[in-house]
């Protein structure tokens, strides 16, 4: 966390334990961090260069930590003007590249990535650098990034970017595929399910988009498509905005931001209600799941899936798993339109 001020793991674990301590002497702290006193004596004359430690004047051999506001505020708005330049920098290089724009060749706006390494980079710096919005469509034959391995999806959501993914119904019967979808939901992505997905697909605040191609080098070698280009990224846009509204919200747990709430038009059932799990293979079984593959995603036996369909039939007093599935709907147990919880 406080590399930016040029330390190590170990420089910063000694900064912050003597932080919490206020003084200590060098065998004090090398007890606690089981460090040996040379190799601790060498880090805090390195802390001490930095201005993060000083020596007691007082007591020989016996440290105390500098003030973590003035010690590191200097460094910190240093680091902020030279963000601030960065920014200032890339903003006018984009209003330039967008000036010449009319003027660029089409290898200047569509780029052809091939290689599964070059393809896997480009992927995660389109999300790294979207700053509002990612629309993604997913099959369950991954090019050359898993779900599993795209580490770049929860950091670009921690930063504030929205994600509005459909899925293909295949990935839930993956073994780990409705924990991933479980996990990514708890980030409040938003996530529909689809019998088919078209192509993969993921646009970066609708100004950058990245589909894949059928291999162009070695047999099996990945191979995508990154377009910069105003008319076809709205085309896609328009494709992932088409397959959403033909896809099925999923609602996996309590912890989903997605179940809705109710509206004033729905007619609520005032007796019993559904239980959480009722609610997560009601869901399941409407995108298209089969009890056996439910059974299995949620770790419940069969015959406990069928006993709780059967249950959901009797609270919504009908005979057959349709007219469940537009009684659900009415009652306001899953909804085609996420409502967002208000604040």
């Amino acid at each position: 966390m406080l590399g930016f001020v040029g330390l190590d793991e170990e420089s910063e674990e000694v900064y912050r334990l003597l932080v919490g301590l206020g003084s200590a002497s060098v065998g004090e702290l090398a007890r606690k961090l089981g460090l040996p006193e040379h190799a601790l004596t060498r880090t805090l004359s390195t802390l001490a260069d930095l201005g993060l430690v000083a020596q007691s004047p007082v007591e020989p051999l016996h440290y105390t930590a500098a003030p973590p506001a003035v010690a590191l505020g200097a460094a910190l708005s240093q680091r902020r003007h030279e963000l601030t330049l960065a920014e200032q920098a890339v903003d006018r290089l984009a209003r330039e590249y967008r000036h010449n724009a009319v003027g660029l060749a089409v290898n200047d706006l569509i780029e052809v990535v091939i290689g599964a390494d070059a393809v896997r980079h480009r992927f995660e710096q389109l999300q790294l650098g979207a700053e509002h919005e990612v629309l993604a469509l997913v099959t369950d034959a991954p090019v050359a990034v898993s779900g599993h391995d795209n580490v770049a999806e929860p950091v670009a959501v921690a930063r504030g970017v929205s994600y509005r993914v459909v899925i293909e119904r295949g990935i839930l019967d993956a073994p780990g595929g409705v924990p991933h979808v479980a996990a990514a939901l708890e980030r409040d992505e938003q996530i529909r399910v689809a019998g088919r997905v078209p192509t993969k697909l993921i646009v970066a605040d609708r100004s950058l988009a990245m589909l894949p191609l059928r291999p162009l080098a070695a047999p099996g070698e990945p191979s995508s498509l990154v377009v910069r280009a105003g008319g076809p990224v709205e085309a896609l846009v328009g494709l992932f905005h088409s397959v959403w509204e033909q896809s099925l919200p999923l609602w996996l747990g309590p912890a989903d931001a997605s179940r809705p709430e109710q509206e004033p038009t729905v007619l609520v059932d005032t007796g019993e209600q559904p239980d959480d799990v009722d609610l997560q293979v009601l869901s399941m079984l409407l995108v298209g799941m089969t009890d056996v593959s439910v059974a299995k995603q949620l770790d419940l036996g069969l015959r406990t899936v069928q006993r709780r369909v059967k249950r959901l039939m009797d609270l919504a007093e009908v005979t057959t798993r349709m007219q469940l599935g537009w009684h659900a709907y009415e009652r306001g147990w899953v909804s085609r339109h996420r409502t967002l919880p208000r604040t």
